[in-house]
């Protein structure tokens, strides 16, 4: 085998979202002689980043005070906000929780905000690399991280070498900061490693489900912020909405699942779905069109699952390391906020990450999450205790004496049969897209069927036995992106995998109840292409 190609750099970062790019900004700011570099799996900037997404601006005018002048492309000042509690034929307009209060923020696609700030970062000096999948870390002699290792290309999926093929390299740095977003591939593996959880909580996930539409003239209201809860979740699942209105007659509308849910046969994809035609949202929607369309975990474990956020070599900023404030629904001003504060801390303690744990939990950006820490747990026993507990630690600033515990979303998970499940109504409604594959016809996820399937499953006799017999297979109804098949054919039965359909939302990684899939990542440029999501 010949030898590794090998770049070197001060710093490497991996995730060319807000936190990474914000750090990278950050840096050469402070020391414009650090010499950093940026990789992204996507193969464009933003291409991979799906979030709601209503922004606060402050961390933005601390980085870039001069970017109200020129704004990324969509960027709408937020106007009137909506709370909504859903019944299944109507609803009714609630108080806005004051977490929820938009005024002065913005509303934003975060991938076309990435695409706006990486030339921001280029024109510092930093290198930016799209299309390059961090596969592994490498390490040094003693233990320490010393870099990643970029996916070789050309693999098939026997694992033979197809005529392409390219090795991959391995960029070496005195600091890797991770900044994948939530369920980071190389994050889980440090944070094992180094064992960066041992005084947290699990870690907590949602789903979140987009899509953006193009609507008749006349119907959109720039600037408008709804949010909902209650249909079609029922009272025991964590479940909402959001609809925001764009300019030039767009509105971005998604629906949010919490990973905590028990029931197995509960679909979020259908879920979204069966909202859109709720008699309060599909006027908005018909004789509209669907423009893109996507899903990704949102961490929201929040202040008990913080991990350690430093290792020897490495740290985590952002959503890798779970900084969302959940009742807020935003993550970004947080990920901007964790990505200046690494930066500011790395300059004068000579590119070392020790110390940088204590930083961060004694910034702003972990009291927001201290005030907020009981807010999602309470939702765990129903949506009634959760909103009466919520408007409690709103009332009290969070300074309840207590902090309640978060347990892995994996092992919420009932059996078939262990309770009484309400009956799903996942009927075809009239609003597109007709099903999941057609959904992924709007992600325009891309990848060459022929490479090593990135869905790691330990054993996949599992699937077709003890899986289906306590829980019914729900990998097959939480893939947002129908990768999971269970197939009945002359071989007998078995799980297929549909990898190309994959839109990299993790949920797999993180629902299926045995943990035996691993989601590692697929050769570099694969995956969706989002527009404006």
């Amino acid at each position: 085998m010949s030898e590794r190609e090998t770049m070197e750099y001060d710093v490497v970062v991996v995730g060319a979202g807000p936190a990474g790019l914000s750090f990278a900004i950050r840096l050469k700011q402070l020391q414009p002689d650090t010499s950093i570099c940026v990789i992204e799996k996507a193969s464009t900037i933003g291409a991979q980043i799906l979030s709601g997404a209503v922004i606060e601006p402050q961390p933005l005018d601390a980085l870039l005070p001069g970017w109200r002048d020129n704004p990324p492309p969509i960027c709408v000042p937020a106007t009137d906000d909506e709370f909504w509690l859903l019944s299944k034929t109507g609803g009714r307009k609630l108080p806005v929780p004051p977490g929820m209060n938009n005024h002065g923020n913005f509303i934003v696609s975060l991938g076309a905000m990435c695409a706006w700030l990486a030339p921001q970062a280029e024109a510092l000096g930093v290198d930016v690399f799209p299309g390059f999948a961090a596969a592994d870390t490498i390490y040094n002699d003693d233990g320490s991280v010393a870099g990643v290792r970029i996916g070789d290309m050309g693999v098939a999926k026997d694992g033979s070498h197809k005529p392409g093929y390219t090795q991959g390299i391995d960029i070496k740095a005195r600091v890797t900061v991770l900044a994948e977003g939530a369920r980071g591939s190389l994050t889980k593996q440090l944070i094992k490693r180094f064992g960066l959880d041992a005084d947290s909580d699990p870690q907590g996930y949602s789903i979140g489900i987009k899509e953006l539409w193009q609507v008749p003239a006349g119907r959109v209201t720039p600037g408008k912020i709804v949010h909902s809860v209650g249909w079609p979740a029922d009272s025991r699942t964590y479940g909402g909405s959001f609809l925001y209105h764009l300019d030039g007659d767009r509105i971005a509308l998604g629906y949010v699942s919490g990973l905590d849910y028990t029931d197995p046969n509960y679909q979020p994809w259908e879920a979204f779905q069966q909202w859109k035609n709720h008699p309060m949202v599909k006027p908005l929607l018909e004789g509209g069109s669907i423009l893109s369309a996507g899903a990704r975990a949102i961490v929201t474990g929040g202040y008990q699952s913080l991990p350690k956020v430093e290792m020897p070599g490495a740290l985590l900023i952002g959503d890798t390391a779970g900084l969302l404030n959940v009742p807020k629904i935003k993550g970004t001003h947080q990920a901007i906020r964790s990505g200046m504060l690494a930066a500011e801390h790395l300059v004068p303690h000579d590119l070392k990450p020790a110390g940088f744990d204590a930083k961060l939990r004694g910034s702003e950006v972990m009291a927001e999450l201290k005030k907020v820490r009981n807010i999602k747990p309470g939702f765990k026993k129903g949506l009634w205790f959760g909103m009466v507990n919520a408007a409690w630690e709103t009332a009290v600033g969070g300074a309840s004496p207590w902090t309640l515990k978060n347990k892995a979303d994996w092992s919420m998970l009932h059996k078939l049969g262990q309770q009484e499940e309400p009956k799903r109504d996942y009927v075809q409604r009239d609003l597109p897209p007709r099903d999941r594959l057609a959904a992924v016809y709007f992600a325009a996820t891309e990848h060459d069927e022929d490479q090593p399937v990135h869905l790691q499953v330990a054993d996949t006799s599992v699937c077709v036995t003890k899986c289906a017999e306590e829980y019914g297979n729900p990998c097959t109804r939480f893939c947002p992106a129908n990768v999971y098949e269970i197939v009945d054919d002359e071989a007998g039965k078995r799980l297929q995998i549909n990898a190309a359909n994959c839109v990299h939302c993790k949920t797999c990684d993180i629902k299926d109840p045995y943990q035996i899939i691993n989601w590692v990542t697929p050769e570099g440029g694969s995956g969706p292409n989002y527009q404006n999501l």
